[in-house]
Formats: C-alpha cells, structure tokens, sequence
C-alpha cells in the first residue's frame, strides 16, 4: 500500500525535533557538570578572607600546599613577586616554608629584583602567615622609596658632620695658634686672616645646608606666584657683582623673555645666583661669564657659560650630587661648599624644569635652565595669553606643559658664549 508523503514528512520532523531537544538538553547536562566541576576545584578560602584582602590595600600572594598561586592581586604581578602561577622569588618560599612547617607568622624586610633584567631593585615589608588549612597568606608592603629616603637623609647627615668638621677644626687650630703667639704680631694677623678666611667658609656651608633643607619642603605649587625671569636673573647678577670684580671677570647678559615663569622667587634667584657664581669661582681671572636667556617652545630657557678648564664627562654625572667635589683641594681653595648644585637641581626639579651641563676640556662649561612659561587665561574666556609679572595670585593661572627637545649641547654653549 502507499505512504501518505504528508504523513511522512510530519513522523521525520517529530523525529529530527526529538533529536534536537535530546542534544540540547544533553548539552546542557554537560555544560553544568563542567561548570560544577569548575566550582569545586575553585580555592576555597575562609568566610570573609576575600574582603578583608580587598581592602587592605597590600599586595598578596595565597599558595596552595606545594607553592602554587592560586590567588594574586594586581599589584603582587606589578612588583613582580609573581609569573604566571609561579612565586618568582626564593626568599618569600623559604618564608612559606617557615609558616608551613612552624606554623608562626613571619615577618621580614627584602629587597628583591624587580624584574629577571636589570639592576634595579624593590624594598618590600613582607609579612607570612597561614589562611585556613591548606593555604599561606603572603603580604607585602612597598617601602622602596621610604627606604631611598631613610638613606638619603643618613648619607646627608654624615656628609654634613664630615664637612662641618674641617672648618671648625681648622679654627680651632687657628685659636689655639693664636694664642701661642699672642707676642708675634704678625703671626697673629697671619692666623687671624686664615681664621676669617675659615669662619666664612663654615658660614657659607650652614647657609647652603639651611637652603637645601629649605627648599625640600618648599610647596611650590600651592605658593608660587607669577616670576619676571629678567628681574631674577639681573639680581643674581647684582649679587654677584664683587666676587666677579675681584677677579676682573665681566658678566655679560644678553636676550629677555616676555613670558613669565609659575614658582617662588627666592629660590629661582638662589639657583641662578648659585650658577653664576659657581661659574665666577671656575673660570680664570681677566675671562668673562655669559648669560644667554631666551624663550623657545614654551620654556624660559637660562645659560650660564664660563671659560674655566672644563668638566670630565665622568665629572659630568656627578656634579649634582650633595657635596660633591670636581677637585676637593681647588674647591676648598675657591670656598666651595659642594652643594651648590644640588640645590640647583631641586629648585629647578620643584618648579617642573630641568638643568643639563655641556663641558669640554679647555673650552669651559655651559649649565643651561628650562623652566615652563606661565600661562594667564583672558578675562574674555578666550585662549590664554602671556601674562606678565606682575605679581598675581595662584589661582587664574596655568603652567604651560609643552614639551620640546633638549638644544644641541654645542648650540647651548654657543649661546652663552655670544652673551
């Protein structure tokens, strides 16, 4: 007999659809086992742990029994405690180990590699505990820039009492010289001349201490004040008048900018009367000091070149370091205090400038200042416009943020040669 072709057309699709439903709903099957057995190999870490982890604001590390990671925060992979599901460093599993095996809570300060290149290094307060019953709690702390500090301020401490010391030795000699030879009259003038000679010397080094002390907890930001560059540096100058005329050392000025810089006055004037008198001290007598100014790209640009012997590019890396000395014996000689410099580059560095040097054997040195133009909004809300000097308050102004490449060494000394 025939088949109704309507009727097996209507048995094939209530079979494809029975075949279609079983698949879905074994797909489905399969699909929840897995995300069940997903679940259970899912750490289980004590009610609350998780939250408290959140918001300790540490970075952490959780291990299993064998060292593996199981959970890391963010800032565990920055400081590169952690690689993959792998503790990088051996000293944070020999603390697990520790906690694993004593069952104490441990606690250390490491510097560790901050990465598998490079000499560069992390200070970390560690702090080891265990979490639950199968995993290990790793807390770390960053203290690297606590740590650079606490260092820097110990190496300044020492580096004060060494240099306090020659001045005041000396004078103490020198004293005691003097009352040796109370009878001499002209021995005693010797010694009271090198006494003075010493005494200004010991004044100038408290004063330098004092204004680097200073400008370290100078607010810039919060109390500067719009800065005339012109007027900052023809004071500097002034300042500097009689040592240059005791070595017959003309300073020449040349160039002016329009533009005001953002900042406090006082220190911009110390930088710049430092520069200028560090290149009076170097350079030879009958020579002359050159101060180029100019404004290009947004920044206040400032050189200061002499005709002095030069700078080794050895020397060249160093020179703004705290106390630091080209020649030691010379240094002392022209009354240096080593700290000049350095209190150059944190006056520049806090108003958001930089210093760069560019020397030569025989042919002197060029310290070059770039500072940010200010910025002043128009009162019409339009763009904003060079303002001027003229003494107005923080708030209404911008500091221009432009950026331009560093002048050509050779261009920057060419410059204040030409002052």
């Amino acid at each position: 007999m025939s088949v109704d072709p309507l009727l097996l057309t209507l048995v094939a699709g209530l079979v494809g659809l029975a075949l279609g439903v079983s698949g879905m709903a074994a797909f489905r099957a399969s699909e929840a086992q897995r995300l069940r057995l997903l679940y259970e190999d899912e750490p289980s870490l004590p009610d609350g742990a998780a939250e408290v982890l959140s918001i300790i604001g540490r970075a952490y590390v959780i291990v299993d029994a064998i060292d593996g990671v199981v959970r890391a925060s963010p800032a565990a992979y920055a400081f590169g405690l952690v690689r993959g599901h792998t503790v990088v460093h051996s000293e944070l599993l020999d603390l697990t180990s520790r906690v694993r095996r004593d069952g104490v809570i441990e606690q250390e300060q490491l510097e560790l590699p901050r990465g598998p290149l490079g000499q560069g290094t992390i200070v970390v307060q560690v702090r080891v505990a265990a979490l639950g019953a199968e995993y290990i709690l790793i807390l770390a702390d960053d203290r690297t820039e606590i740590t650079r500090s606490e260092e820097i301020r110990n190496d300044f401490v020492a580096n004060v009492s060494h240099e306090l010391k020659t001045p005041v030795g000396a004078i103490s000699l020198l004293a005691e010289a003097i009352d040796d030879a109370a009878e001499d009259e002209v021995a005693v003038r010797r010694f009271a001349q090198r006494m003075h000679k010493e005494s200004g010397r010991l004044s100038a080094l408290v004063q330098d201490i004092i204004e680097l002390s200073r400008l370290q907890g100078a607010d810039v930001v919060r109390r500067g004040k719009p800065v005339d560059v012109n007027a900052v540096i023809a004071e500097a100058v002034d300042r500097n008048k009689l040592p240059a005329e005791s070595k017959q050392i003309d300073i020449v000025v040349g160039g002016t900018v329009r533009a005001p810089v953002y900042g406090d006055r006082d220190l911009l004037m110390t930088a710049f009367r430092n520069l200028i008198d560090n290149a009076i001290r170097y350079s030879p007598e009958g020579t002359r000091v050159g101060v180029g100014v100019r404004s290009r790209d947004g920044l206040v640009q400032v050189s200061v070149t002499d005709q002095g012997a030069g700078i080794t590019p050895e020397e060249q890396e160093r020179i703004f370091e705290r106390f630091y000395r080209i020649d030691a014996a010379r240094s002392r000689q022209t009354g240096g205090t080593g700290l000049g410099l350095s209190i150059v580059k944190h006056v520049v560095a806090n108003h958001g400038g930089e210093v760069t040097v560019w020397s030569q054997a025989g042919q002197g040195s060029t310290f070059t200042v770039r500072l940010p133009e200010m910025e002043v909004a128009s009162e019409d809300g339009g763009a904003p416009g060079h303002g001027t000097a003229s003494g107005t308050d923080a708030p209404g102004v911008q500091v221009s943020d432009t950026k331009s490449g560093k002048r050509g060494s050779a261009a920057a000394h060419e410059q204040g040669v030409k002052a």
